[in-house]
């Protein structure tokens, strides 16, 4: 029998999709940036089509305690999946947000968690259960002394972890590891291997922190074009039991860049502080975006908690 928290099985998956940023930063890497992906997951339909998942897509509205009363709030009894875009540089989470995320994830919920360069997203330290999975500069750095050393050295106002994968609005050709994990498997071709993502001149740090090696993967890598070294863009991990809980899986991503319009379409603009030139290679070849579609399809089936069984892709 299910417990209190839990949702009977359904076949809508309810997604938040959630920055840390105050909606009053419309100069900003604001939700609203994040449209091509939100009306992505709005347009799946399932094979008596129906909508795949109900989306809520939002920035940050502090209240009187300075909490966002969505986040703070976050359970299962409304969201079955959080898409956190951590976009600041500590201060983003607040201590009730954070424990409601942690509630969450302990009740089975599916949490994909991104930031990007340096420090952004540090507040993700704060949660137990997500933020280890994420390497910064000031504090949780990579526990390879080797790659303490700034990667991009074009974009000189940034430190590591700062992996350039290429410019805004061209591809990189991503590495899997094997065997190749469901999450980079293109179901709707026949199976076929996901080998593009997005690119981007300064992607942060994501790996597999102690204690997690029996449930965590990397499940892509990705390759400096500026040093030639490999890294990890993609770590996920399973449902396992936490303190009497189960928690939910996890994805943590390098970059949210791999998710935002400007990376899909570049003539959709970014924020005046962005000086690096665009890439065409998403201009010229857009028929390359069925792999990252494929992968937003995926994570949203594979961060699904149990309890919710909606038709296979």
């Amino acid at each position: 029998m299910l417990g209190p928290t839990c949702s009977p099985i359904a076949m809508t998956i309810r997604i938040l999709l959630q920055t840390t940023l105050p909606a009053t930063e419309p100069d900003d890497w604001t939700i609203d940036r994040f449209s091509m992906l939100t009306e992505y997951l709005k347009s799946l339909r399932d094979e008596q089509g129906a909508p795949l998942c109900q989306v809520t897509a939002r920035d940050k509205t502090p209240d009187a305690n300075g909490s966002d009363p969505v986040l703070s709030t976050l359970s299962r009894d409304r969201f079955d999946e959080l898409w956190l875009f951590a976009l600041d540089v500590g201060d983003g989470l607040t201590a009730a947000e954070c424990r409601a995320i942690t509630r969450f994830h302990a009740q089975g919920g599916g949490i994909l968690a991104t930031r990007d360069h340096q420090d952004m997203g540090l507040s993700m330290c704060d949660l137990p259960t997500v933020g280890g999975f994420h390497y910064f500069h000031t504090a949780q750095p990579d526990p390879d002394p080797d790659r303490l050393a700034p990667d991009d050295i074009q974009t000189s106002t940034i430190t590591w972890p700062n992996y350039h994968s290429g410019a805004n609005g061209d591809y990189q050709t991503i590495i899997p590891t094997e065997p190749v994990h469901p999450l980079l498997i293109d179901q709707d071709r026949n199976g076929r291997v996901i080998e593009r993502f997005p690119a981007h001149p300064h992607e942060g740090g994501v790996g597999i922190p102690a204690g997690n090696l029996h449930h965590a993967r990397v499940v892509a890598r990705g390759k400096s074009i500026v040093t030639g070294r490999e890294f990890n863009l993609v770590v996920a991990a399973e449902r396992v039991e936490h303190n009497g809980h189960q928690l939910g899986r996890l994805i943590a991503q390098s970059t949210f860049h791999h998710f935002v319009d400007y990376n899909l379409d570049t003539t959709k603009g970014c924020p005046t502080f962005v000086d690096e030139p665009p890439g065409r290679q998403v201009l010229d070849q857009p028929d390359g975006l069925r792999d990252i579609y494929a992968y937003f399809k995926n994570a949203l089936y594979w961060l699904k908690p149990a309890d919710i069984a909606p038709s296979q892709p």
